[in-house]
C-alpha cells in the first residue's frame, strides 16, 4: 500500500523536525536512515528514480553522523542500505557506475560485519554483494563478474542454512541460481545450467506455493526457462517437456 510508505515518510520528516541534527546527531542520522529505507521501498514499488535518489541522499546523510569510527555497525548498515539502492538505480538507468559503488559499499559494511561477530549479517551483505556483482555482470556481459557473484553467493549459504533462515536460504539459493543460468546460456556451458537447475529446486523447498506464492512462481518461471535452455542445447525432447511442466505451474500463481 503506497499511502502506508507515504505516512512513514511524513512521520519520519515529523521527527526530524526535532531530532535535529544539532540535538541529537544519532538520533538524527538513524531517522535518516529510517526514511532512506522508505523512499527506498516506495521507490522500488513504484519505479521511481526520483524517490531512489532521495534515498540515497538520506542514506549519505546518515552516513555523516554514522561515523565507523563513532557507531561501526550503524555505519556498516546503512552502507549495506546505500548499496541495496545503487543496483536499483544502475538497472534503471544502464548506468554501471551506480553499480560499481554499490559493489564498493557493500566492500565498506563487511569491514564492520565480520563473520565471526555477526555471521547473519555477514552472510546478508555477501548475499547483497552478490546482487550486485551479478547485476555489473549482466549489464555489461562479464562472465569474470558473474563468477564472483557466485562465489559471494555461496558464501552467503554457509551461514545462511535453510534450518536457521530458511526464507534468505532459497533467496540465496534462487540468487546464485539466477548468476549460474545467465553463465551456462551465455556460455554454452550445460554443467552450469545444470547447477542452475539444482538450486532452483533447492529454493522451491521453502519457496513453497502456500507460503511464498509470488516467489514459488517466479522460482518455477526461472527453473523452466533453465530446463528448456537445458533441453535445446542436449536436443532433449525430456527436457523440453519438464521445462513445458514447470512454466505451466508457475501460470498457476
Amino acid at each position: 500500500d503506497a499511502k502506508r510508505f507515504l505516512h512513514a515518510l511524513a512521520a519520519y520528516r515529523e521527527a526530524l523536525k526535532e531530532r535535529t541534527r544539532g540535538r541529537v546527531p544519532l538520533d538524527w542520522a538513524a531517522t535518516q536512515n529510517n526514511l532512506g529505507i522508505a523512499l527506498q521501498l516506495l521507490g522500488q514499488r513504484e519505479g521511481n528514480t526520483e524517490v531512489l535518489l532521495d534515498a540515497v541522499a538520506a542514506y549519505r546523510e546518515a552516513l555523516e553522523e554514522r561515523l565507523r569510527t563513532r557507531a561501526p555497525l550503524d555505519w556498516a548498515g546503512t552502507q549495506n542500505n546505500v548499496g541495496n539502492v545503487l543496483p536499483l538505480l544502475g538497472q534503471q538507468n544502464g548506468d554501471i557506475d551506480y553499480l560499481r559503488h554499490a559493489d564498493t559499499a557493500h566492500k565498506e559494511a563487511l569491514k564492520e560485519f565480520n563473520r565471526d561477530h555477526w555471521p547473519l549479517q555477514w552472510a546478508g551483505t555477501k548475499n547483497n554483494l552478490g546482487n550486485a556483482l551479478a547485476a555489473i555482470g549482466r549489464l555489461e556481459s562479464d562472465t569474470a563478474s558473474l563468477s564472483d557473484a557466485a562465489v559471494a553467493y555461496r558464501e552467503a549459504l554457509e551461514e545462511w542454512t535453510q534450518q536457521r533462515v530458511p526464507l534468505q536460504w532459497a533467496s540465496a539459493q534462487n540468487n546464485l541460481a539466477g548468476v549460474l543460468a545467465t553463465v551456462g546460456e551465455r556460455e554454452s556451458d550445460t554443467a552450469s545450467l545444470r547447477s542452475a537447475i539444482v538450486a532452483y529446486r533447492e529454493a522451491l523447498k521453502e519457496f513453497t506455493r502456500d507460503r511464498s506464492p509470488l516467489q514459488w512462481a517466479a522460482t518455477q518461471n526461472n527453473l523452466g526457462d533453465a530446463t528448456r535452455v537445458l533441453g535445446e542445447r542436449e536436443n532433449s525432447f525430456d527436457g523440453l517437456q519438464a521445462a513445458l511442466s514447470t512454466l505451466s505451474e508457475a501460470l498457476k500463481e
